[in-house]
């Protein structure tokens, strides 16, 4: 990049470390002159008539004066820039690595040595931004890549059911629509999911006071069906927990964390906890499930988009579009809270949300 007419940083400091060595040495000259040379007698004889008189010290001394002013000069502008180069040394090291990163690579880092002073906690803030902005894009290009995917699928499925209805005429377009219909609406739903998810890290909505116990019992009341279909027993305890926040995305968040505990459950039997509490400051929201057990190394991925708890693909209508946990981490981190996923040993998982209480 070409820099603007002006004066560099470096040049600057050099004329900096000159100019003052420079204002050092006159004030030097003047303390001698102020408080030597003027007490010199200043008459033809001298002090006693044996020392020089003011007229001749002065002109001796002005040429030796001029000399060490301008090896002043001299000497601030060679070793002010020396010493600007290498006081700046750190920031040009900085500066390549900005540029390295403008043109797409994330992965370079400064790792820079030497005794922790500001360079040093500004090279290692600049290498944190660009891990976590490499993590960030990463996550970014990946979504996308999910998300292509699995947009891609009811539209491929569609256009099958179109290409045979069109081949074979005779055939029952009953169970055609039934099936476009079916497709179309696991289509739309993953497209709103998506809407959802990217509103949540956008952070954009209007905030008010709302209780979590009541968005817990709201989310029960819809999902009872649910859970009385599967024989488990949905439970809603504790007490109020007002939270900051929005409405809408809280809703969605208790009631994907609902449905979760209850989709991946055991298969008869099972049970479901819900409860709220005001811890402090913090308003809590704890889902607990029964079902299959987890290995920790999968929990701690279950919030990644398109991930499904055991890997496997659900044909039943609440299959889900691998978007569950993701949406909820997301509405989590919109209103500054903190979600925990902590696997039973026996089977089944404690997902635990904390958020800001309503001052």
């Amino acid at each position: 990049m070409d820099r603007r007419p002006g004066l560099s940083a470096r040049l600057k400091l050099t004329l900096s470390y000159a100019g003052f060595l420079a204002v050092a040495g006159a004030l030097l000259l003047a303390v001698v002159w102020a408080y030597l040379l003027r007490y010199v007698p200043d008459n033809s004889q001298g002090l006693l008539g044996i020392s020089p008189n003011r007229y001749l010290l002065v002109h001796t001394f002005a040429p030796a004066a001029a000399v060490a002013m301008a090896f002043l000069l001299v000497f601030g502008l060679v070793g002010g820039w020396i010493l600007a180069g290498r006081m700046l040394a750190p920031l040009t090291r900085i500066r390549d690595a900005a540029r390295t990163a403008g043109t797409g690579s994330l992965s370079h880092r400064i790792r820079m040595r030497g005794r922790r002073d500001e360079f040093r906690e500004l090279s290692d803030a600049f290498d944190s931004m660009l891990g976590q902005l490499e993590s960030h894009v990463a996550e970014q290009q990946r979504f996308a890549a999910n998300a292509s995917h699995e947009l891609r699928t009811p539209l491929a499925i569609s256009r099958t059911l179109l290409d045979v209805a069109r081949k074979d005429p005779a055939r029952d377009r009953g169970e055609l629509i039934e099936r476009l219909y079916e497709v179309n609406t696991r289509a739309i739903d993953l497209t709103e999911a998506l809407l959802l998810l990217s509103r949540g890290d956008r952070g954009t909505f209007t905030r008010e006071g709302v209780d979590l116990s009541l968005l817990a019992e709201e989310a029960a009341e819809t999902l009872l069906p649910l859970a009385e279909q599967r024989r488990i027993t949905l439970d809603v305890t504790g007490g109020a927990a007002l939270a900051d926040g929005s409405p809408e995305l809280l809703s969605r968040m208790v009631t994907n964390l609902v449905q979760n505990a209850l989709v991946h459950n055991l298969p008869s039997g099972g049970a479901v906890t819900v409860h709220t509490e005001a811890d402090g400051g913090t308003s809590v929201l704890r889902v607990e499930n029964t079902g299959p057990a987890l290995p920790p190394e999968l929990v701690a991925t279950l919030t990644e988009p398109f991930r499904r708890g055991t890997e496997r693909v659900r044909t039943d209508e609440h299959a889900g579009v691998g978007l569950g946990l993701a949406i909820v981490q997301s509405v989590v981190r919109a209103h500054d809270g903190s979600l925990d996923l902590v696997p039973h040993p026996a089977g089944g998982l404690l997902v635990t949300v904390r958020l800001p209480a309503t001052p």
